[in-house]
């Protein structure tokens, strides 16, 4: 019998301020809380992966990094990136790369919770 891996199932933000973090998901990006989170965590209603933002696990050290999740690609799909870029922007949000387009639509990249480098694509 083979094992197999689908792929992607469940991404999180360790963050020092769950509760700013995941104000800042909802007021910027409008995600909604999923009915549930376990303790330390919120977890959002989000398709198909599951996103949440949560505590930092034992041995995290967040003030020990220059960036947090250097080195990890986190995109999130947008119905307007172009409209969501003007809003953030607008909001005082920190954009790391402007909008372009790509063979993935158009794409920008913001400053998210805590620092977290997120690409928003579409539209």
């Amino acid at each position: 019998m083979s094992v197999t891996v689908d792929g992607p199932d469940f991404i999180a933000l360790q963050v020092r301020d769950v509760e700013a973090a995941a104000a800042f998901c909802e007021e910027h990006l409008g995600l909604r809380r999923a009915p549930a989170s376990p303790p330390g965590a919120v977890v959002f209603a989000t398709e198909p992966v599951s996103f949440a933002v949560r505590e930092p696990l034992p041995g995290v050290d967040l003030d020990g990094v220059a960036r947090p999740g250097l080195g990890v690609a986190l995109w999130f799909r947008t119905t307007d990136a172009q409209e969501l870029h003007d809003r953030l922007t607008a909001a005082g949000v920190p954009i790391i790369s402007p909008p372009m387009d790509s063979p993935f639509g158009r794409t920008f990249t913001f400053n998210g919770p805590e620092g977290y480098a997120i690409t928003a694509h579409g539209g």
